[in-house]
């Protein structure tokens, strides 16, 4: 969700009145990387429209790797590495968007459904790899609510998608998905409840951990199984700066890595490292070949090779600014991000 600028009347001494903006909080200082590549603007000109990227990693030939992103007001495209489009989804009303491979090699994409603001559902698609097309596979009502964000884990030696999803009035819903002969089935208890907002999403199913973002308040960690919830990076406008947006990992060994949060408020992006979200430093995507990055919603991240474009992993922001075009996506190198921040191997 883009911030909007805050403007108040200043009257002085009988003059007309006049507008002022609120100066924008800057966080802590952010080291600066550049994208390698983008995507098109989005179909839906001059509105807020590109939200969410998803990844999905082409195991036998990773610079091959396919991006499903969502324009909110159109569907859902899916990307090459390169940015170009393979194909388009006609679908509005989307926001976020997660992928997962079922076996076979299929995938099973899920986007956070928003046309019906009374009830959170989930709209399901099968991205097929060789074509990069997507075919609808169908909605899951989920409860009441506005859909906004979602993730998914496939438990291991399960059969079935757990998927979480963060509406935005602060329930957290978990839904159990299965497929039969007729198609995908959910269904769905409540995990926990957060105070405002909510919608940045990601699950880490090695330690059986959420992480929700909620806007104005920071990242909670909440446990999948218990509901069991505390904030383990609060808003303090050094670190983060609201809203906090996208969330995106990068698991490493058994719980170790790094979590990452778009820091709308200052266009940056917070690195945490796990498993105790210990800070580690922020990022900005600045101006090089490309454009620079700024309000950003949704992000996603995968530290594997992606050939010789991306070897040491790919990192994926929405661009909230990316005039005088539509908004988009833009790419960058996962191992030259934690290189600026000194992490590098």
């Amino acid at each position: 969700m883009n911030r909007p600028f805050r403007a108040i009347a200043l009257l002085a001494l009988g003059l007309s009145a006049a507008c002022a903006t609120t100066p924008p909080i800057a966080g802590d200082p952010a080291v600066t990387v550049m994208a390698l590549a983008e995507t098109p603007p989005v179909g839906t000109a001059r509105e807020d429209a590109a939200d969410d990227p998803a990844i999905w990693r082409n195991p036998a030939n990773p610079a091959a790797s396919l991006i499903v992103g969502t324009d909110k007001k159109g569907g859902l495209y899916v990307y090459d590495l390169k940015g170009a489009q393979r194909s388009f989804l006609p679908a509005p009303g989307l926001n976020n968007v997660d992928l997962i491979e079922l076996a076979g090699g299929r995938v099973l994409v899920i986007a956070s459904d928003r046309s019906d603001l009374a009830t959170v559902q989930m709209f399901l698609a099968l991205l097929d790899p060789a074509t990069g097309t997507l075919a609808p596979a169908g909605k899951i009502a989920v409860g009441p609510g506005e859909g906004y964000g979602i993730c998914m884990i496939k438990p291991a030696g399960s059969k079935s998608i757990v998927a979480f999803s963060a509406p935005k009035g602060g329930t957290i819903y978990k839904t159990l998905i299965t497929e039969t002969a007729a198609g995908f089935t959910g269904t769905t208890t409540t995990l926990a409840q957060v105070p405002t907002q909510t919608e940045g999403c990601v699950a880490d199913p090695r330690t059986g951990t959420l992480y929700i973002g909620e806007e104005d308040a920071g990242i909670w960690a909440i446990d999948m199984t218990s509901g069991a919830q505390r904030i383990v990076a609060p808003v303090d406008n050094k670190l983060l700066v609201a809203d906090v947006e996208g969330l995106a990992l990068a698991p490493e060994g058994t719980d170790g890595g790094y979590l990452v949060a778009s820091s709308q408020g200052d266009n940056a992006y917070a690195v945490f490292r796990l498993p105790g979200v210990t800070p580690v430093g922020r990022f900005r995507i600045a101006r090089g070949t490309l454009g620079s990055v700024e309000e950003t919603d949704g992000i996603e991240l995968d530290n594997r090779g992606f050939g010789p474009a991306f070897p040491g992993g790919l990192f994926i922001a929405q661009d909230g600014q990316n005039a005088p075009a539509a908004q988009n996506f833009k790419f960058v190198r996962w191992d030259e991000i934690l290189a600026a921040l000194g992490e590098g191997k």
